[in-house]
């Protein structure tokens, strides 16, 4: 293992262990958080107050530690507390619902800004007063848990029972929570941020990503859906479909042991009732009208029964006839005033399929009817006589309302218990799938998007940030990151060896041209040193205009680049010329300078064929524009085709200068060299006639660099050769 491996597998290890760390500190908090809630309670409670401060520990966490911790502190809270209050689970989404509030306005800056804390309190209070009150109603557990205010805003009138009770829960729970966000706002301030920020609850299964990369992580959009969010919508539906389902199984099978724990309730009332009556004494309790002393004592006894249990709504004897129900007992409720002794009352339709039975004195199954007295179940018990007649009937009535309401808290409370477990399952997944899925594929993503194939340095740096997010999730997005790492070495040593070769390549094709060009020049006994000396006149006067901003959008680094490498090759064509003309020591003819013009054009052609030999030659297009173009002037008096300003390409222009300015500065066998000034004079006076002005400027700006170079080519051709 090489030392930069060993590196990194430390840096891993310090990092993993930072976070398993921080991890341990967010857990401890979450314990601390349910600790503080049941702390707060014991001291509420303490004071007699009617406050219980059961969520301080919770907005804390999630103040501190974001929304997960908080709902787990939530969640906890209420499944401890349900130990000794089973219905405490039922309100556990108040709790997670504050949770996630807190997180949120915390986020938000909302802590530090007085109107919006004040705005906080009172969402908690509408949440914890009007839901909390809200619960307990659809839970059937009608009553006044703040009974004294309650009372109070219900005698004043103006109020309906659920009302003061709403109003007055609410009022409760503004204190609660206005308490609890002071105490959690004076620990937030009293609290460090750094410290604050050692209670972030992560799961990293990576090196944690950066600021920069993770808002470019966080801000990278799918084309449609989302992974992510595929992934939540999925276990979402799966969450809603099982829940549905188990609501729908446990409604109906609750339903089932409801009507057959009141039928058992009923049964039993109405068996007692039946043996209270005299079988023998039925007719006797009819012709008495109820007057009689053993009638009012029976009346006693059943009126002792109905009061026995908060469960029966009607408790009454019937004699059953072909005409109808005969009245011997009918108590008297609260609702409702019984029908008098001998009464006949018709048979309500529900009836129909069990007449036959109650006229012949059979046993009947409980029923379930909703006529003339509402919606009831029944259960009929007969009453035989000494002979084992079956003389009459004791019934038992129980409101199905009672049921329903019962069935309806029953449903609620299942609502919201499966609503917290769906928050709960749901924030824990959103966590996994975030640190587990998302980080780990968006960050690949993100390191391989700019993997840079420009320059070998870049490409290393690259691999490098791939392999610094050590992903480790153990799984197939593990696999597959060591693929891409694999992938990515082996591409940069490629991409590497491919790149040299090119550059050997591309080195050898140069070499070779500038071997002829060299052969041209060393042709020509004026020239000297010539085509070095103008290459490097043009990388000067190009970097020179680049500072001035003369064509800024043309001089790019590839282009000076590539004009540096040309500018020896804008002579090539003087391979064709004859000796006699090209070292010629006199003025040229006019025929002899026609012949010398015509290099410019031969050059053009031996480049262009050159060119058509070699894929990626870039260079040595603007080598052909400087070999046909360099005695072109600006003016439109040069040659081979007179063109001008503009129409002639920039890398000759730029070109004609270096040129010009050599010739001027170097002896020829037909002159002697001009000074230095001179020559400068002389290309200031060219400029707008046969100089590009932009390029003359650049190139006298440039004049101190200039004269150096020209100077130490001269100190080393005046050198004596061995």
């Amino acid at each position: 293992m090489s030392n930069s491996d060993k590196r990194e597998k430390t840096i891993s290890a310090t990092s993993y262990k930072l976070l398993n760390k921080r991890n341990i500190i967010a857990f401890i908090l979450c314990l601390v958080g349910v600790l503080i809630n049941f702390i707060f309670v014991k001291i509420a409670a303490a004071t007699g107050a009617p406050i219980y401060l059961d969520t301080v520990g919770t907005i804390l966490v999630s103040v501190f530690g974001g929304a997960l911790p908080g709902i787990l502190v939530g969640f906890l809270t209420n499944a401890v507390k349900c130990i000794s209050d089973p219905s405490s689970l039922y309100y556990g989404i108040l709790n997670i619902t504050i949770a996630i509030l807190a997180s949120l306005f915390a986020k938000r800056g909302w802590f530090r800004k007085p109107l919006k804390f004040i705005a906080a309190i009172l969402i908690f209070a509408a949440i914890g007063g009007g839901l909390g009150t809200i619960i307990p109603w659809c839970l059937s557990d009608v009553g006044f848990e703040t009974a004294s205010l309650g009372e109070k805003l219900y005698d004043m009138g103006g109020f309906s029972v659920e009302a003061a009770q709403l109003t007055a829960n609410i009022i409760i729970d503004l204190i609660d929570k206005t308490i609890s966000m002071l105490i959690v706002l004076v620990v937030s301030l009293l609290i460090p941020e750094h410290i604050k920020k050692k209670f972030s609850f992560f799961s990293w299964k990576q090196n944690p990503l950066s600021e920069e990369d993770s808002s470019v992580v966080q801000e990278s959009k799918s084309r449609l859906v989302s992974l992510q969010t595929k992934i939540l919508l999925l276990l979402t539906a799966a969450l809603f479909l099982v829940s549905l389902a188990s609501t729908v199984i446990s409604s109906i099978l609750y339903r089932r042991e409801l009507i057959d724990e009141y039928s058992r309730t009923a049964d039993g009332i109405a068996s007692l009732a039946s043996k209270i009556v005299d079988g023998n004494s039925v007719d006797e309790y009819i012709a008495s009208g109820g007057s009689s002393q053993e009638y009012k004592e029976v009346s006693s006894q059943l009126y002792d029964i109905l009061h026995s249990s908060d469960d029966i709504e009607y408790i009454y004897v019937y004699k059953i006839e072909e005409d109808g129900c005969h009245v011997v007992f009918d108590l008297d409720t609260a609702g409702l005033a019984g029908d008098d002794v001998g009464d006949v009352i018709p048979f309500d339709k529900s009836f129909d399929p069990y007449i036959d039975d109650l006229l012949n004195g059979r046993k009947i199954e409980p029923i379930v009817s909703n006529d003339t007295y509402g919606h009831l179940l029944t259960v009929y018990k007969p009453v035989f006589d000494s002979s084992g007649k079956c003389t009459c009937y004791a019934a038992a009535d129980i409101s199905m309302k009672r049921i329903k309401d019962n069935e309806r808290g029953f449903i609620v409370g299942i609502i919201s218990l499966f609503l917290s477990i769906f928050i709960v399952i749901v924030a824990l997944a959103w966590h996994l799938i975030e640190y587990h899925i998302i980080l780990p594929i968006n960050s690949m993503s993100l390191k391989t998007g700019t993997f840079a194939y420009n320059y070998m340095k870049d490409n290393k740096n690259s691999v490098d940030d791939i392999k610094a997010l050590d992903i480790q999730t153990g799984d197939e997005i593990e696999n597959l990151y060591h693929a891409i790492v694999k992938t990515s070495e082996d591409s940069v040593r490629y991409v590497t060896d491919i790149k040299q070769k090119n550059e050997t390549i591309s080195q050898m094709q140069r070499s070779l041209i500038l071997v002829l060009a060299d052969m041209v020049e060393n042709r020509d006994k004026n020239t000297g040193d010539h085509i070095k000396k103008t290459a490097v006149y043009t990388e000067i006067v190009m970097k020179e205009m680049r500072k001035k901003g003369y064509y800024s959008d043309v001089l790019t680094d590839d282009f000076i680049e590539n004009v540096v490498s040309a500018a020896p090759l804008h002579d090539i064509g003087k391979i064709k010329i004859p000796d006699a003309i090209l070292n010629k020591p006199g003025k040229l003819t006019d025929e002899e300078f026609e012949k010398m013009k015509y290099h410019s054009l031969a050059g053009g052609e031996i480049i262009e064929r050159v060119a058509e030999e070699f894929t990626d030659s870039t260079y040595l297009s603007v080598a052909k524009s400087i070999a046909v173009y360099h005695h072109e002037k600006w003016n439109g008096r040069g040659y081979p085709y007179g063109v001008s300003g503009e129409n002639i390409p920039l890398s000759a222009r730029i070109m004609a200068v270096a040129d010009v300015f050599d010739a001027l500065v170097s002896r020829r066998c037909y002159k002697p060299p001009f000074t230095f000034e001179k020559a400068m004079d002389i290309i200031r006076e060219g400029a707008g006639e046969h100089f590009d002005p932009k390029v003359a400027d650049a190139f006298l700006s440039a004049a101190d660099e200039i004269r150096k170079v020209a100077e130490d080519f001269d100190s080393k051709s005046a050198q004596p050769t061995e």
